[in-house]
C-alpha cells in the first residue's frame, strides 16, 4: 500500500513563528491603504484653491482610488493566488508608495487622478494579500483572533482618514497626506521581504486573462453608478446605462467561470451554504455600517448642527469600540465557545439594536444616538470578523487570496447598496412630510425656499423623521440577514458533521470487513487435511 502524501505547507494553514510580528506589519500597510480611502475629504478647499480643480476633479481625485481598487479586488486575489502572495504584497506596496510620492508632488488635476488611480492598484493587491497571509500563517486555533485584529484596522482606517488628514493639514501642505504613506511603504517592504513566507497555489493553473478582464470591467462598472447614484440620480441615463453594462459584464464572467477548466473565481463555492450564509451576512453588515455612517454625517450635521469635523469626531466612538473589543479577543472567545452562527446572530442582533438606539433616541440630541453607536460597534466586532473567517474557511486554502477578493468585493457592494437604498428611503419619507410650497429637492434647499422660523422647523423635523425611517429600514435588513446568515451556516455545520459522521462510520466498517477477512483466513488456514 502506498504511504499517504505528507500535508503541503502551501496547502494547511499551520502557525507561523513569527506570525504576531507579521501581522503587525501587514495590518501597518493595509491601515495605510484604508486611510487613503477617506483622508483626500478634507483636503478638498485646499485642493480646489490651488489646484484649481473643478467639482468635477475633486470627485475624480477621490473615486479613482476607490475605483480602481474595488474593480480590481477579484483579480489581485487571483493574481497572488497564482504567482505567489510575497511577490503581490512587494508589487502592492511598491506601487502604493510610487503612487503616494506622484500625488504628493502633483502640479495639476490630471496628475493628481492618475496617481491616485495607480495607488488604487496597488491597494487592491495589499487589501487582498494581506487578509490570504493571514489565512496562511495562522492556524485554526488562532485564526479568529488574528481576523479580528484585521478587521479593527478596517474600521480604524476608514474612522480615522479624516481625522489624520485634519492634523496633517493644521501643519503642511495637502501633498503631505500622500508623502506620509512613503515612510510606511518602505518600512512594509522591508518587512515583508524579510518576514513574511511565500505562498501560492501549487497547482499551476493557467491564469484566467479574460476572467480578470471582465471581472474588473464589470466591478468597476457596478462601483462607478453606485458612487455617481447619489450626485446623479439612481434613475439617470448615466447611472441606469452604467450599472446595467456591469451588470451583463459580470453575467459574462459567470458564465465564463462556469466553462473553464481553470476559473478565477470557482462558482461552485456558492453551492456551499457555509460560504452562502457568510457572504449573505457580509454584505448586510456593510449595509448596515455603510448606510448608516452615510446618514449619521447628515443627521449631526444638518438636525444637530455640528460642523464636519466635529460630526466626525462624534462618529469616532463606534470605530473606538470596535478597535477596544477586538483587541480584547472577544470575539474570538465568544466563536469559540458559542459557535460562529451564534456570534453572527448575537453580533447582527446588536447592530440592528445600536441602528434602532440611533434613529429611536438620538433624533434630538447626541446622548441617544451615542448610546447606539457604542452597541452598533459591539456588533461589528463580533460580526465582521466570525463572517470573515466564515468565508476564508470555506474556501480552500490554495484559494486565500480568491477568497479575500470576494470578501473585500462584498464590502464594497454592501457599503455602496447601503447608501442607495437607505438614502432613497431617507428622500421618499422628506418628500412625503415636507410642505408642499416648499418642495424637496434637498434639506439646504429646502431651508432657502422656508418661510419663516416655524416653516424651517418642519423642514428640519421631516428630514429627522426621514432619517428615523431609513434607519429602521436597515434595522430590519441587518437583523433578518444576521438570522438568515446564521440559520445557513448551522445548517452547514449540520451538513458536515453527518457527512463526517458518515465517513467515520464506513471507515469503521472498512476496518472492520478487513478484520473478519483475515479471521476467516485463519480459520481456513487451520483446517484440517489443509497443506502448507
Amino acid at each position: 500500500m502506498t504511504a499517504p502524501a505528507a500535508p503541503r505547507p502551501d496547502l494547511a494553514p499551520q502557525a507561523h513563528p513569527q506570525r504576531w510580528l507579521i501581522l503587525g506589519v501587514i495590518c501597518l500597510a493595509q491601515l495605510t491603504v484604508l486611510l487613503d480611502n477617506t483622508v483626500l475629504n478634507v483636503a478638498i478647499p485646499s485642493l480646489t484653491t490651488e489646484l484649481k480643480a473643478s467639482t468635477a476633479d475633486v470627485q475624480w481625485m477621490i473615486n479613482a482610488y476607490s475605483l480602481v481598487q474595488s474593480g480590481l479586488l477579484l483579480t489581485a486575489g487571483s493574481s497572488a493566488d497564482r504567482y505567489g502572495r510575497k511577490k503581490m504584497l512587494v508589487v502592492g506596496l511598491a506601487l502604493f508608495g510610487i503612487g503616494s510620492l506622484a500625488a504628493g508632488l502633483a502640479q495639476s488635476s490630471g496628475q493628481l487622478i492618475a496617481a491616485r488611480a495607480g495607488m488604487g492598484i496597488g491597494g487592491a493587491l495589499l487589501i487582498t494579500t494581506t487578509l490570504a497571509v493571514v489565512v496562511q500563517i495562522f492556524d485554526d486555533s488562532e485564526r479568529v483572533r488574528a481576523i479580528g485584529l484585521w478587521a479593527t484596522v478596517n474600521s480604524l482606517g476608514f474612522a480615522a482618514g479624516p481625522l489624520v488628514g485634519g492634523v496633517v493639514l493644521n501643519h503642511f501642505w495637502w501633498g503631505a497626506i500622500f508623502l506620509i504613506n512613503i515612510p510606511v511603504a518602505l518600512i512594509g517592504l522591508v518587512a515583508v521581504v524579510r518576514l513574511v513566507p511565500e505562498f501560492k497555489n501549487p497547482s499551476g493553473e493557467r491564469p484566467d486573462l479574460l476572467g480578470a478582464l471582465l471581472s474588473t470591467i464589470g466591478m468597476t462598472a457596478v462601483v462607478f453608478a453606485i458612487i455617481s447614484g447619489p450626485e446623479h440620480g439612481w434613475v439617470s441615463g448615466r447611472v441606469v446605462t452604467t450599472a446595467l453594462i456591469g451588470v451583463v459584464v459580470l453575467a459574462g464572467f459567470v458564465l465564463w467561470e462556469l466553462h473553464i477548466p481553470y476559473p478565477m473565481l470557482d462558482m461552485h463555492f456558492f453551492r456551499n451554504q457555509k460560504f452562502i450564509g457568510a457572504v449573505a451576512g457580509a454584505i448586510l453588515v456593510a449595509f448596515g455600517m455603510g448606510g448608516s455612517l452615510f446618514l449619521l454625517t447628515q443627521h449631526l450635521q444638518f438636525v444637530l448642527g455640528y460642523g464636519p469635523l466635529e460630526a466626525g469626531l462624534r462618529t469616532a466612538p463606534m470605530a473606538l469600540t470596535v478597535v477596544a473589543l477586538n483587541l480584547t479577543g472577544l470575539g474570538a472567545r465568544l466563536v469559540r465557545r458559542m459557535g460562529t452562527p451564534a456570534t453572527i446572530a448575537a453580533g447582527m442582533s446588536a447592530l440592528a439594536a445600536g441602528l434602532v438606539a440611533v434613529a429611536v433616541l438620538g433624533r434630538d440630541g447626541y446622548t441617544g444616538m451615542l448610546l447606539g453607536l457604542v452597541v452598533m460597534g459591539a456588533g461589528i466586532s463580533l460580526a465582521m470578523p466570525a463572517m470573515a473567517n466564515a468565508i476564508m474557511s470555506a474556501i480552500p486554502p490554495a484559494k486565500a487570496g480568491v477568497g479575500a477578493g470576494v470578501n473585500g468585493t462584498l464590502a464594497e457592494f454592501g457599503n455602496g447598496l447601503g447608501v442607495a437604498v437607505l438614502g432613497a428611503v431617507l428622500n421618499i419619507r422628506f418628500a412625503a412630510l415636507v410642505p408642499a410650497a416648499v418642495g424637496a429637492a434637498s434639506l439646504p434647499a429646502a431651508l432657502a425656499a422656508a418661510d419663516g422660523p416655524g416653516e424651517r422647523a418642519a423642514i428640519k423635523d421631516a428630514f429627522a423623521s426621514g432619517l428615523e425611517a431609513s434607519q429602521l429600514v436597515g434595522a430590519v435588513a441587518v437583523l433578518a440577514g444576521g438570522l438568515l446568515a446564521a440559520l445557513l451556516l448551522r445548517r452547514a455545520e449540520r451538513t458536515e458533521a453527518a457527512a463526517a459522521e458518515r465517513t467515520e462510520a464506513a471507515a469503521d466498517g472498512r476496518e472492520s470487513a478487513g478484520e473478519r477477512t483475515e479471521t476467516e483466513e485463519e480459520a481456513a488456514a487451520g483446517k484440517p487435511g489443509t497443506s502448507a
